[in-house]
C-alpha cells in the first residue's frame, strides 16, 4: 500500500498589493469594531474530539453575575467578515506545522469544505455497552412522589429573585418571606414544595404576621447546604441519579454543565458524563445528576436554547469519564470537486484500511504560539519562557481585549495594569496574571499553578502528542503500512516488541507507538533513535522524563497508529441552496420536521458520511484521509472564504 505525501491546498482569494503593510492592524481594527456593534460571522471553525477530562473552571455561584458577563464576552465572536478571519488565520498553523504529513490511501485527493455549517457534523455517543445514545424521548418516569406541575408556576418572577438571592447568600437577609394570597392549606404545601424543590438548601416554615400567612424560607445548613442536594426528600426506592440524554447544538459540554447548574441553582459539580464534546457541531451524549428528578429537568426544555433533555430514567451509579466505547459521527462535507470514482475509492479504502491516528489540529490551539511550545518549555523547566510564551503579543485571529492585554504586558510586564485591560479574567492568561499579581514575577511556578490542573497538563500532553504525530510520519516514510521486526504491540496492557520470527503474524493495524514518558518502551529499529534525537533537539532527555514537579513528570503511554472506523457509510447528494440541512437530526424527527427535498441535479454536490471511531481518535484525521487535503482552521478558513464569494 502507497504512502503519499500531504499536497497543499490553497483556495485562498488573491489580494491586491497595495496596502498591505499595515494589513494586519486594519483587519484587527475591523474586527474591534464589529465586535463593539455586536457583529457574529461565526466563520471560526472548531472541531471534535473526545476530550479525556473537563477543561473547563468550575463556577462558583456567588459571582454568578461576573460570570456572565464573562461568559456574553467570551460568545461574542470578533472574527470580523469571513474575508478578514481568514486574512488574519494566515498566522495559523498547518498540518506540516504538528507533524501530520502522511496518507495510506492511494487514490487521488479533492477539496471538500467540512463544518461549513455547525449542522453539518453530528456526534453520537457510543456508552460502554454498544449502545448509541439518541434523543427520542421526552416522556418523564411517573412517579407519585414528584411535586405537581402547579410547583413550577406558584412562585412569582420576583419571589424566585428573592429566593435565588438567599439561596447563594448574594444579600445580608437570612431569610425571605412569601405572603400566601388566597389562602389555603393546599396552596401553602405547593409552596413549600417549590421553595424545597426549585432552590435546595432552603429549608421553610409557615409564620402569621398581622393576620396573614407567610411562608419563610431560610437556611437549613449553612453554605454547605448547597453544595449537598436535600437527601430527606429524595425516595429511598428511586435511584440517587437521573440519566438523561443532552442534545445540543454549538455548545461544548462544560458550557451546558454550567448552563444547566444555573437555571436549577445547583453546583456543576453534581453532574457526571462519560466524555466532553465540542462546541461546533450537534452531538448527543448521556448525563446523570444527583438527585435532580427528571421532571425538573424536564421542565428546562421549555426555557433553555440550543439545548433538549430526555430520555429520562434513574439509577444507582453516576458516569464515568473514559467509560466510552466511542462516538458515531454523521458529517458533511459541501461543495465536493471528486468524482465518483474518486469518491468510492476514497472511502473503500477508509473502510478497508483506516486513517494513520494523527492527534488533530484542535490538540495544538488555534493562535501563532502552539500549545505544543508551552507545554517544551514547562519540561525544560524554563518558567520565563512558559511567561513569556502565554502572555506576549501573537499575531493572527484573537479577540480585541486579549490583543490589549497582550500589548499592555510587553509594554510594561506588570501583571495589574495588563489585568485591568481584561474583562475576562477566567481565561488561561488572565489566571496566570492573577498568579503573578499574587505570587510576584520571581515565582512564576506558583502563579502558573493557579490554572486548573487540566489546563496545565494540556500544555504538556499537547507536546508529547506533537513528538507522536512527527515519530508515526516518520515511522510510515520508513517502513509503509506493513509490521516489521522492532515495532511495538501490545499484549493485554503490556508493550512488546515484533522479533523477527513473528512478523508475520501482525499487520499494521496491531502496531503501536509510543507518547514520551518514564514508563513506555521505544521502537527497536531507526525510529526509536528519533524519539532521542527529537527529545534531544529539544534539550530534554528522554531517559529522565521525570520532572521535579510531580504533576509534569510523563508517564507515557502507547497509541495505535492506524485506526479503521466500523460502520462507515456514505451518499452523494446534489443541492442548490447552501444553508439548507442535508439530513434529519434526532430533534428533526421529534419534532416531526420531514427530509429536506433535494434535487437530483443541483448545483452543489456533498458527500454525506457516517462511521465510529474509539475513544480519543479524531474524526478531522478520517476525513483527512478521505479529502487528502489539510483540516486546519487556517486551511479551511480559506476554502469557506472563497466558498462564500
Amino acid at each position: 500500500m502507497e504512502t503519499v505525501e500531504v499536497n497543499s491546498v490553497s483556495l485562498k482569494r488573491p489580494h491586491s498589493e497595495d496596502g498591505v503593510a499595515n494589513a494586519d492592524e486594519i483587519k484587527r481594527q475591523k474586527i474591534l469594531e464589529k465586535s463593539k456593534a455586536g457583529n457574529d460571522s461565526g466563520q471560526s471553525i472548531e472541531n471534535v474530539t473526545e476530550q479525556p477530562g473537563d477543561t473547563k473552571s468550575e463556577i462558583i455561584p456567588n459571582e454568578e453575575s461576573e460570570e456572565q458577563e464573562e461568559e456574553e464576552l467570551e460568545d461574542s465572536d470578533e472574527d470580523g467578515d469571513p474575508e478578514s478571519f481568514a486574512d488574519m488565520m494566515k498566522h495559523g498553523l498547518t498540518e506540516s506545522d504538528v507533524g501530520i504529513t502522511k496518507f495510506v490511501s492511494s487514490h487521488k485527493g479533492f477539496s471538500g469544505i467540512l463544518k461549513e455549517r455547525y449542522s453539518d457534523f453530528v456526534v453520537h455517543e457510543i456508552g460502554k455497552d454498544g449502545r448509541v445514545s439518541h434523543l427520542d424521548d421526552f416522556s418523564v418516569p411517573v412517579d407519585d412522589e414528584d411535586p405537581s406541575e402547579e410547583t413550577f408556576t406558584v412562585l412569582s418572577d420576583e419571589d424566585k429573585q428573592r429566593l435565588e438571592e438567599l439561596q447563594l447568600f448574594k444579600n445580608k437577609e437570612t431569610s425571605v418571606a412569601i405572603e400566601v394570597i388566597e389562602d389555603t392549606k393546599e396552596k401553602r404545601t405547593i409552596i413549600h414544595q417549590a421553595v424545597k424543590c426549585l432552590f435546595p438548601g432552603l429549608e421553610t416554615k409557615t409564620e402569621d404576621r398581622d393576620g396573614k400567612k407567610y411562608i419563610i424560607a431560610y437556611h437549613a445548613a449553612g453554605k454547605k447546604a448547597l453544595a449537598n442536594p436535600r437527601k430527606h426528600s429524595w425516595p429511598k426506592s428511586r435511584g440517587s441519579y437521573c440519566h438523561f440524554v443532552l442534545y445540543k447544538e454549538n455548545k461544548d459540554t462544560m458550557d451546558a454543565i454550567n448552563v444547566l447548574s444555573k437555571f436549577l441553582r445547583v453546583k456543576p459539580n453534581i453532574f457526571s458524563y462519560m466524555g466532553t464534546k465540542d462546541k461546533r457541531a450537534i452531538t448527543v451524549q448521556e448525563i446523570a445528576v444527583l438527585r435532580i428528578t427528571a421532571q425538573r429537568l424536564a421542565h428546562l426544555n421549555k426555557c433553555l436554547m440550543n439545548f433538549k433533555l430526555g430520555n429520562f430514567s434513574y439509577k444507582n451509579h453516576p458516569l464515568k469519564l473514559g467509560e466510552l466505547q466511542g462516538n458515531h459521527f454523521t458529517v458533511v462535507l459541501r461543495n465536493i470537486t471528486g468524482t465518483d470514482d474518486q469518491i468510492e475509492q476514497a472511502m473503500h479504502s477508509l473502510r478497508e484500511i483506516g486513517f494513520i491516528n494523527y492527534y488533530g489540529m484542535q490538540r495544538f490551539g488555534t493562535t501563532a504560539v502552539p500549545t505544543y511550545q508551552i507545554g517544551r518549555a514547562i519540561l525544560q523547566n524554563n518558567w520565563n519562557e512558559v511567561m513569556d510564551l502565554i502572555l506576549k503579543p501573537r499575531p493572527g485571529a484573537e479577540k480585541g481585549y486579549l490583543v490589549k492585554c497582550r500589548e499592555e504586558w510587553a509594554k510594561t510586564k506588570d501583571p495589574a495594569a495588563a489585568l485591568k485591560k481584561l474583562p475576562v479574567k477566567r481565561c488561561v492568561e488572565g489566571q496566570l496574571l492573577r498568579g503573578l499579581l499574587k505570587y510576584g514575577m520571581k515565582n512564576i511556578i506558583s502563579a502558573f499553578g493557579i490554572i486548573p490542573r487540566n489546563n496545565r497538563l494540556m500544555y504538556i500532553h499537547s507536546y508529547q502528542s506533537y513528538v507522536w504525530n512527527n515519530m508515526v510520519s516518520k515511522r510510515i516514510e520508513e517502513y509503509g503500512l506493513r509490521a516489521v521486526p522492532g515495532d511495538l504491540i501490545l499484549k493485554g496492557a503490556t508493550a512488546v516488541h515484533i522479533e523477527e520470527g513473528d512478523v508475520d503474524n501482525y499487520t499494521i493495524h496491531d502496531v503501536v507507538m509510543p507518547l514520551p514518558g518514564f514508563d513506555v518502551i521505544y521502537p527497536k529499529h531507526k525510529i526509536g533513535e528519533a524519539y532521542k534525537e527529537m527529545l534531544v533537539a529539544d534539550n530534554l532527555d528522554i531517559n529522565n522524563m521525570r520532572h521535579k514537579i510531580r504533576d509534569y513528570s510523563l508517564s507515557g503511554a502507547y497509541r495505535k497508529i492506524i485506526i479503521r472506523p466500523q460502520n462507515v457509510n456514505w451518499e452523494v447528494v446534489a443541492y442548490d441552496d447552501p444553508k439548507i440541512p442535508l439530513f434529519t437530526t434526532d430533534l428533526d424527527k421529534l419534532e416531526g420536521k420531514p427530509l429536506p427535498v433535494l434535487p437530483t441535479d443541483g448545483k452543489f454536490r456533498a458527500l454525506k458520511m457516517e462511521f465510529s471511531l474509539p475513544p480519543s481518535t479524531y474524526a478531522t484525521m478520517a476525513i483527512r484521509e478521505v479529502l487528502k487535503m489539510d483540516t486546519s482552521i487556517k486551511n479551511q478558513t480559506q476554502l469557506n472564504t472563497t466558498w462564500l464569494r
